[in-house]
């Protein structure tokens, strides 16, 4: 049985400027490095950087993209960081609960949101998207 998500990698063309901006910029906790990867912790979760000489080269074209939670107390001051660093922004929220769509320097969709599954699915049950069917 799957308990859950063991972690996430993401290609990058560039180690040490995806290193400073998933920590620096996105606010990750590194745990370690080594020449062509890092590890780096968000909340109980890990995200791996994979240095990769086939890494894309801007975003896809598709929806696909990598949500980090933060505290509703500390949106704005994440939003800034992220602002002020000029990373490209990539969506407009039309979700509930503040968010931030923006890129990193490779191209990965990424999203800052204060919010969880539970307001999530309030969201949904009072405002029902088509054909919604919602489970146990």
């Amino acid at each position: 049985m799957i308990s859950g998500i063991n972690h996430v990698t993401l290609a990058v063309s560039d180690l040490e400027r995806s290193f400073v901006f998933y920590t620096a910029v996105v606010g990750l906790k590194p745990v370690a490095k080594w020449a062509r990867g890092a590890y780096l912790v968000a909340g109980s979760d890990w995200i791996c950087l994979s240095l990769d000489a086939h890494t894309r080269t801007g975003p896809l074209p598709e929806y696909t993209h990598l949500a980090f939670t933060v505290a509703d107390a500390d949106f704005e001051e994440r939003a800034a960081a992220i602002r002020n660093q000029q990373a490209r922004l990539w969506r407009e929220n039309t979700s509930e609960g503040a968010s931030l769509y923006f890129l990193d320097p490779d191209g990965h969709k990424l999203e800052i949101h204060a919010g969880g599954l539970q307001s999530r699915l309030a969201a949904l049950r009072a405002h029902p998207y088509e054909g919604l069917v919602l489970y146990d």
